[in-house]
């Protein structure tokens, strides 16, 4: 069989003997526990750099990449956080208008108030902004724009179709 899969005899028994000592091992088990339970307890920031520094405050003198292996074993990985991209710009000379609803939510007529918002959404292309334009009376969305870049231009535009939709 090792003939046919163009595997040396030696490397193949030496591969069964670690893979025996790895699964009879107490302090190999009590390693994986361990691992499991600082990434755990670090909410899932931890990688193998700072499993390694822990691991051997612990008295379990491992390396870098023994910690990374053990990790794979245990099935823990990082969960990165994404960059927090500001997305308000309140440094502008643009006009600023008056709240005209002043808080009055009930509207009698649709087509009178109009309420908008905007939004980004992840996509593997990178980020794209959602402008929606909803009416007031029925809660229906009446337009919306969609754009790689958040530019004046984005809420315009679904503005415009709200207003050629009704």
């Amino acid at each position: 069989m090792c003939r046919v899969l163009g595997v040396n005899r030696s490397e193949y028994y030496s591969f069964q003997k670690r893979q025996a000592n790895k699964l009879g091992d107490p302090l190999h088990e009590g390693m994986l526990e361990c691992v499991k339970k600082i990434v755990i307890d670090s909410d899932y920031t931890y990688g193998c750099r700072r499993v390694r520094k822990v691991m051997n405050s612990l008295s379990y003198p491992i390396g870098r990449r023994k910690a990374s292996t053990l990790m794979k074993e245990a099935k823990v990985e990082v969960r990165h956080k994404r960059k927090f991209k500001v997305t308000t710009n309140s440094h502008h000379k643009l006009p600023l208008f008056d709240n005209l609803l002043n808080r009055e939510f009930k509207v009698e007529r649709a087509d009178r108030v109009y309420a908008s918002d905007i939004t980004y959404i992840w996509t593997q292309e990178g980020l794209l902004y959602l402008a929606v334009v909803i009416d007031w009376y029925s809660r229906k969305v009446v337009g919306w724009s969609m754009s790689s870049r958040m530019k004046a231009s984005l809420v315009c535009d679904a503005l415009q179709t709200a207003i050629w939709q009704r």
